[in-house]
């Protein structure tokens, strides 16, 4: 399997986004440096209603597709976030940008709670947090040209840029690899790689602080991927952008992750840093899904232990009380189904939600 490292990464000169000419607000400085917090998570939860009845609806249970969550990042770090599909890994992205309003919960994003701001009053702050979506083509309008989609972001903020729309979205291009010479096509017209690449020069055209990237490279192949997770980098080198990566891929989360949460049915069960969690992982959930990495050794692949989980993901509708993984854990006991585990620092920066965590080395 090729990983990202395995890629030449591009040598061509980049150059930055264009500077907008209106005024922006500066966030205000901290001491740390690039340690400062940039984004603070307390107790986020997003529940769908789940209503019947044709004339008088009425609602008779929640989908709890987040609950609970609370982490903080730091300016300049990358924040991996894995789970197998439906854990609200997706929904926890939409809920930081505002692109679904929250239950109950507080995000605060460099020191403002934008939780329940009004639309018109977080149009400011759209500027600073951007999303890159899963789907390539179906984030795109099909009916614009590319000059169109990537300008749309100084449009919609009223912003002039010193060398005008058309050359700045030209640069943009040029910065995430692509020719100039594409403003007047279309989507369609693309590869799903460039198509990748034309929607991470949409999300950085006006010079964001953070970029969720909601699986941005599951729908692409091997060697494309380590191409974007590449650019992707390099851009965050150059703009000291701050990532929310979303993605099932554990091998790409581990290459660009500074630190990794782990999520199972709308809960983080662990969360550490990068090095810790993949060699040290504590929770039982996170051993099954690192044990299903391939490692490119065929010795070493024949001395490994799969962790194989029985039964499938519990529905949202309906989790299971207390410990939401008891009913797929080989470690489970009475407690477990009673008593919910709390979210607690084990080690250094190591935190993990179970009764009976266990250091285990992966083979």
């Amino acid at each position: 399997m090729t990983t990202p490292d395995a890629t030449k990464k591009t040598t061509r000169a980049r150059t930055k986004p264009p500077a907008a000419t209106a005024e922006r607000e500066e966030a205000p400085s901290k001491p740390g440096g690039a340690k400062d917090v940039i984004l603070e998570v307390d107790g986020l939860e997003k529940y769908f209603p789940v209503t019947q009845g044709i004339l008088f609806r009425k609602k008779v249970a929640d989908v709890k597709a987040v609950d609970g969550l609370s982490f903080s990042m730091t300016r300049g770090e990358t924040l991996g976030v894995v789970g197998e599909s439906g854990c609200g890994k997706s929904t926890t992205g939409r809920l930081i940008t505002r692109l679904l309003e929250p239950t109950a919960g507080k995000v605060v994003f460099e020191g403002r709670d934008i939780t329940h701001t009004s639309q018109a009053q977080l149009r400011p702050t759209r500027r600073d947090i951007q999303m890159i979506f899963q789907d390539p083509y179906s984030s795109l309008n099909p009916r614009q040209t590319i000059g169109a989609i990537v300008g749309a972001p100084f449009q919609i903020q009223g912003i002039q840029t010193e060398k005008g729309i058309k050359r700045s979205v030209q640069e943009l291009l040029e910065l995430v690899g692509l020719s100039p010479e594409h403003y007047n096509r279309y989507p369609h017209e693309f590869s799903g790689g460039q198509r990748q690449r034309i929607g991470i020069a949409r999300a950085l055209a006006l010079r964001p602080r953070m970029i969720v990237c909601d699986e941005p490279v599951s729908a692409l192949d091997v060697s494309i991927q380590a191409q974007v997770i590449n650019l992707l980098q390099d851009v965050q080198t150059e703009l000291d952008l701050t990532y929310i990566f979303i993605a099932h891929d554990l091998s790409v989360v581990r290459h660009i992750s500074d630190r990794v949460a782990v999520m199972y049915l709308g809960k983080i069960v662990e969360f550490a840093d990068n090095t810790s969690l993949y060699e040290r992982p504590l929770h039982p959930y996170t051993h099954a899904l690192l044990s299903a990495v391939p490692v490119p050794d065929p010795e070493r692949e024949k001395t490994r232990e799969r962790i194989l989980l029985t039964g499938d993901v519990p529905s949202p509708l309906n989790p299971p009380p207390a410990c939401r993984f008891h009913t797929r854990c080989w470690k489970a006991q009475e407690i477990c189904k009673t008593v919910e585990p709390p979210l607690l620092e084990l080690a250094p920066g190591h935190q993990v939600a179970c009764h009976f965590p266990e250091e285990r080395v992966l083979v």
